[in-house]
């Protein structure tokens, strides 16, 4: 897929204020700091267009973005930044799973995990709901330009372990560098090959 045209739309705290959902759409979602940010701008090869910060939690909202007026890339606030007062933490919770449980154009969501570090119980908990709930998903490793070949393999067979404690089968997954642009064109030919399946 060729991206010729990547806009930014709206920001709502609310699932039923989001744009029309006439055409399809996949959100990208992780744990505070796992390089959500610069993931999006590198799929969409325009810097700043998600808002990428050292503080984590900055991602605040659902972030809307039109690509090639065909279908929305959504920016979901992180999750697991302990710094964020619970309250704060409770309510991001309920608008992301009020989003994701009934955005009726949702395709995939991305759950984007830090190749780096070993599986965290929040992510886990994260996909096990996914699951319950029947939401389509796919697993995102980020900066894996960090590990050496071994180190990235040994990560992602660990992982993928740790998931088979709880499903028979594993979802997609894939392996990126916002730095290298690694990932890219695996990225969005799934998208691509996704969106032959929407249904308005």
């Amino acid at each position: 897929m060729h991206i010729s045209k990547a806009d930014f739309v709206e920001s709502n705290t609310d699932y039923k204020k989001c744009p029309p959902p006439f055409i399809p759409e996949y959100a990208f979602i992780g744990r505070s700091n796992v390089g959500k940010s610069s993931l999006i701008n590198m799929l969409c090869l325009r810097n700043g267009l998600a808002k990428t910060s050292s503080t984590p939690g900055k991602t605040q909202l659902i972030n809307h973005f039109k690509i090639n007026d065909a279908w929305f890339l959504v920016d979901l606030p992180g999750y697991g930044y302990a710094k964020t007062a619970r309250h704060q933490r409770e309510k991001w919770n309920r608008m992301i799973q009020d989003y994701i449980l009934n955005r009726e154009n949702l395709m995939n969501v991305f759950l984007l995990i830090d190749s780096r570090i070993p599986p965290q119980q929040k992510d886990n908990d994260f996909i096990i709901w996914l699951g319950e709930n029947g939401i389509a998903f796919s697993i995102v490793f980020t900066k894996t330009d960090q590990l050496t070949k071994l180190k990235l393999e040994t990560s992602i067979r660990t992982y993928q372990q740790t998931l088979q404690r709880e499903w028979k089968q594993l979802p997609p997954f894939f392996i990126t560098s916002s730095d290298k642009k690694t990932g890219r064109d695996e990225l969005l030919n799934y998208i691509e090959e996704c969106n032959k399946n929407f249904v308005q």
